[in-house]
């Protein structure tokens, strides 16, 4: 029998977001490369996540090499000029290909977002690791900045994408067992990972949070009526169902709203039918984070 799916919605927000490819000549170096840059989720710390989407053969990169597409994302500030949080995802997002792609051997990352609104230089934020040594070239059609470095050399493409998107999409299956959490969660990602144009950037997430905090210096706090853990202690005002023991969550950034209703329906498909799930639900807050109130039910009509 499958889980039930609640009569509820996902909050979700827009996003600015790039689209590269990764590619190298070591499979292991390849995803030491691609996992590192994306692991970490950082969106509510004011920096950028990501994941990745897809990996490619050699007859599917600019250089005939193996590679990766992954996605960075950084979340506006709708404070501000759009113009600052380009500036935070630049630099952000070199933070990630310095520290986490540019040190692999015989790494190269290009451009791959095929309708972008605006381009980032990447001299500055990363040329510049060259100090003032780096040059400029054309290869496979491409503008190429060329990083001299101690195992030569790291190539960039030095104009990369980006344009706006929908982050933050999710849902949460509740489960009754501990193994439902990963039979399930598994079964979800794996489907969603057919879908073009989005990433999971927190994999399998067992620590849902919520805007309040009482300690705003460490950022969101946890989500706290939905700790199985807190249900004794809170009493009436717990939101936990009885026998539901665990509440994991498969967060969703996408590169179009349809692209994360896709991949929402077939990851809660795809969960709702694993043994230990007895209903999906979806983290929302009242639109104090997103834009986009995404129906669950809607979304199986």
């Amino acid at each position: 029998m499958k889980a039930e799916i609640e009569e509820t919605y996902a909050e979700a927000f827009d996003g600015l977001f790039s689209r590269v490819i990764v590619t190298a000549d070591d499979e292991k170096i390849l995803r030491s490369a691609a996992k590192d840059a994306t692991a970490t989720p950082s969106i509510a710390l004011g920096r950028v996540e990501g994941g990745v989407e897809e990996w490619l053969s050699s007859k599917d990169t600019p250089d005939g090499r193996i590679g990766a597409i992954i996605q960075f994302w950084g979340a506006i500030d709708g404070k501000k000029p759009l113009q600052a949080s380009l500036r935070k995802l630049k630099r952000e997002m070199s933070y990630r290909i310095r520290q986490d792609i540019l040190v692999k051997p015989f790494t190269a990352l290009f451009d791959d977002l095929p309708h972008p609104i605006g381009k980032l230089d990447m001299m500055e934020s990363v040329g510049h690791c060259g100090d003032g040594f780096e040059w400029e070239t054309q290869l496979y059609g491409r503008d190429i900045i060329v990083v001299p470095i101690m195992v030569p050399d790291f190539l960039i493409e030095r104009h990369i994408g980006y344009a706006r998107g929908v982050m933050g999409a999710n849902f949460w299956y509740l489960c009754e067992t501990k193994k439902a959490v990963i039979v399930a969660g598994e079964a979800a990602l794996k489907a969603i990972n057919n879908v073009e144009g989005v990433v999971t950037p927190f994999g399998i997430c067992s620590a849902g949070s919520k805007p309040e905090t009482k300690f705003p210096q460490i950022g969101p706090t946890t989500n706290h009526p939905y700790c199985p853990s807190l249900k004794k202690k809170l009493r009436e005002t717990s939101n936990v169902p009885e026998g539901i023991r665990y509440i994991p969550e498969i967060v969703i950034d996408g590169t179009t709203l349809n692209a994360v209703k896709t991949a929402m329906k077939v990851g809660i498909e795809a969960a709702r039918s694993t043994s230990g799930v007895r209903s999906i639900s979806a983290g929302n807050y009242e639109g104090k984070i997103g834009q986009h109130k995404i129906s669950l039910r809607e979304l199986f009509p």
